[in-house]
């Protein structure tokens, strides 16, 4: 593949620079706008606004759009619903032309999900307007970012998208299904496309080793200023890199590299793996939560925290996760959210997604402005004995352990091990990616264990005398291990994550078993 695209083009510099002041004058607007805003207000209106929009859709007809005037209105006319729930009564017969179904005009994109608390293709319209609040969510990240660092000098060099392909497929009514990444790739502004990476010759490639290959021969040419992607990729990236190059730090590769967007994930396990894998101090790491459905929050770096954004065609409710399987749960907007409970995210999206539930949980610390936690999935949990663990609680249990022990990891998944005999106790597996084993293993069970107890009362009282559960088991997996997994199931790179937990037990003993099969040597 040629690559004369990577020589400068004369005169850049100046342009460059100019793009940089651009973004420093947006940066601070759009912040000192956003901490000056009434978010409850402008959460109403863009309610307002989408019931509008979609007054004269199949759903606006049948739920009585014309009707609803305030908050209390569109919550007795629109229930909560699931994918499965838009799927089979607005989407599938017509499928995929469903414009006007719930959402005017024609869908020009579906982002394909298979989710991560179910196995199925889920097909989440994406509109034009939709287009248009994912890119104002992106810049709003960046703003936050640069607001507090102005030095950064983010478009002197590119922006590195690491994604999945962006090949999407023709569908028969002109519409385009594939990645989100891909999508986002296509839809890049023609002014930016000098600014980031990868083309889109090489982000159309879906053999992923092919892929990795070529993303870091071509990058270590370029001056990288700022990476996004999912933490479990960009560390392959970060390995072959180094191969490549032979340099032992990433920071030799790029030294101008200033920005790590992260998301899929939470990243504290990974933090002190990516400082030492990066080798500077100079470089700030940012969270993110995008999803499928919508761009959710970004990481405001003035609170390390995690900050909804209020004002881009995403009405937001929070329902207690206790109270999301009832006949009438509370529905909380953003004028209404209490600090400290775990809340599943409901998104009514510029895309016809009306009170949908998106799966997430949410904890937030501050009201003003919104700061919020993302704590796991609402069927992302371990409770095969009573035991009520969320994500959160694991990922802190283990970050704990590892800090502890000299450990670093890659990934983990971890779930229930059922015994034979009924009157034995279970346990939990956790098979876990070593990038750096812990001094002493049987230490590192012992202080995971030690860290859930003290997080979650429920495991305490079940790991009391050993009566109801075990101490847990962890197993290395060999270096590559998940990788060659995912893989295995089709699900190879870009915005693929290895599924954190399993309350059943079925995908833990069908991992084991299929590691044991293709490492016997290091799987005991």
């Amino acid at each position: 593949m040629g690559t004369e695209w990577l020589a400068p083009l004369a005169g850049q510099r100046w342009m460059r620079s100019a793009a940089d002041a651009v973004l420093t004058r947006y940066a601070r607007q759009r912040t000192l706008y956003l901490d000056h805003l009434d978010v409850a207000a402008v959460q109403l209106r863009t309610l307002r606004s989408l019931v509008h929009q979609a007054r004269n859709t199949r759903f606006g007809r049948e739920h009585r759009f014309d009707r609803i005037q305030t908050l209390a209105d569109y919550r007795q006319r629109v229930p909560l619903r699931d994918y499965e729930a838009f799927w089979t009564g607005y989407w599938k017969e017509v499928y995929p032309a469903i414009d006007h179904q719930t959402w005017p005009g024609k869908i020009p994109y579906y982002a394909l999900s298979s989710g991560t608390t179910s196995g199925t293709t889920k097909y989440i319209p994406v509109s034009r307007e939709m287009l248009s609040s994912n890119r104002k969510a992106a810049f709003t990240n960046l703003a936050l970012f640069k607001f507090l660092y102005p030095q950064a000098k983010i478009f002197q060099g590119r922006v590195f998208f690491l994604g999945g392909s962006t090949e999407l497929r023709r569908q028969a009514d002109g519409s385009f299904a594939g990645d989100l990444s891909g999508i986002a790739a296509r839809e890049v502004l023609g002014l930016l496309r000098a600014y980031v990476y990868p083309p889109l010759s090489v982000s159309l490639l879906n053999d992923w080793e092919r892929k990795i290959e070529i993303l870091a021969q071509e990058s270590a040419q370029l001056s990288i200023t700022a990476l996004s992607g999912v933490p479990s990729w960009m560390l392959i990236l970060f390995d072959r890199l180094k191969r490549v190059t032979g340099k032992s730090t990433i920071a030799e590769i790029w030294p101008n590299f200033r920005l790590l967007i992260h998301g899929g994930t939470r990243f504290d396990p990974y933090r002190s793996l990516f400082r030492k894998e990066i080798g500077s101090e100079a470089v700030r790491f940012l969270d993110t939560y995008p999803c499928s459905e919508g761009y959710v929050a970004t990481e405001d770096p003035r609170y390390d925290l995690l900050r909804v954004i209020p004002d881009h065609g995403i009405f937001f409710e929070f329902v207690p996760v206790d109270e999301l399987q009832s006949d009438r749960p509370t529905r909380h907007y953003l004028g209404e959210i209490e600090v400290g409970v775990q809340y599943a995210v409901v998104l009514t999206t510029c895309a016809g997604l009306w009170s949908y539930i998106v799966g997430d949980t949410v904890c937030f610390e501050r009201r003003h402005p919104p700061l919020l936690r993302f704590t796991g999935r609402t069927k992302f949990f371990l409770s095969a004995f009573g035991e009520h663990l969320i994500l959160e609680e694991v990922e802190k249990a283990l970050a704990e352990a590892a800090a502890q022990t000299g450990a670093n990891y890659v990934d983990f998944h971890v779930g229930p091990i059922f015994p034979s005999d009924p009157k034995q106790p279970g346990h939990h597996r956790y098979l876990i990616e070593f990038v750096e084993p812990p001094s002493d293993s049987q230490r590192f069970v012992e202080l995971l264990d030690a860290a859930l107890c003290r997080l979650n009362e429920d495991y305490a009282a079940h790991r009391g005398g050993n009566i109801s559960m075990l101490p847990p088991e962890v197993v290395p997996v060999r270096k590559g291990g998940f990788a060659d997994w995912m893989k295995s199931r089709g699900k190879f790179g870009g915005q693929n994550k290895v599924p954190r937990m399993d309350n059943t037990g079925q995908m833990t003993s069908e991992l084991s078993q299929w590691l044991g099969q293709h490492d016997p040597s290091r799987f005991a």
